[in-house]
């Protein structure tokens, strides 16, 4: 956050290599805070077999684009939800792309 908080938010995640990416809007509020600071971490956990096993991804987004992101997002609405389309698309939005590069992976 602006006074150096940290922001908090469920996200979809998909691979690209070693990359980590993730789909979000440009007028959202992490759009605004990796612009103005790139750093982030991501925590992963196994909803089906045991919630408490989790691993944490620290890195930091190199690069947000817009190519492509409404078709990313709805592969990952195909992923995670078994739809075809993103079903909570805002026609004026913008779609972009976070691509994170990891630095560091802690597993619990």
């Amino acid at each position: 956050m602006p006074d150096g908080s940290p922001h908090v938010s469920t996200v979809w995640i998909d691979l690209d290599g070693d990359d980590v990416l993730v789909n979000t809007a440009e007028d959202r509020v992490k759009t605004g805070n990796v612009r103005r600071d790139p750093r982030v971490a991501i925590s992963v956990f196994d909803q089906q077999d045991d919630p408490y096993e989790q691993v944490v991804i620290h890195g930091r987004v190199v690069e947000i684009t817009t190519e492509g992101a409404d078709a990313h997002i709805d592969r990952l609405a195909k992923k995670y939800l078994d739809v075809d389309t993103y079903p909570w698309r805002d026609p004026d939005e913008r779609r972009v792309i976070f691509r994170i590069r990891v630095d560091r992976v802690s597993e619990g």
